[in-house]
């Protein structure tokens, strides 16, 4: 039998060591992959539906579905639309440098 790897392992092997523009990649597609999870858990807390959200921060409901579903295309302007006007939370950013 093999040796187990982890998932920063694997992800050293297949994309690359962090850094790299291919791990880079990665690394932000699951971050936006997460913002929409996120975005998602919380409307479903407040017992709203897409639509209803949408009405609310004026935007349709095909557009909150897409930001659900694949967070990269949200302005800032937007995130904090939803998080602060639409779902009544605070909006809280981490840069690392």
């Amino acid at each position: 039998m093999g040796k187990t790897k982890s998932w920063d392992q694997i992800k050293d092997e297949v994309y690359g060591k962090k850094g790299t523009p291919r791990r880079d990649d990665l690394e932000r597609s699951a971050q936006t992959f997460r913002i929409g999870y996120l975005l998602r858990q919380a409307r479903e807390e407040k017992h709203l539906t897409q639509k209803q959200l949408a009405e609310i921060i004026d935007k349709k409901r095909t557009y909150i579905s897409r930001v659900e579903n694949d967070g990269s295309n949200i302005t800032l302007k937007t995130l904090y639309d939803i998080v602060e006007k639409g779902l009544g939370g605070k909006v809280s950013i981490n840069i690392e440098i």
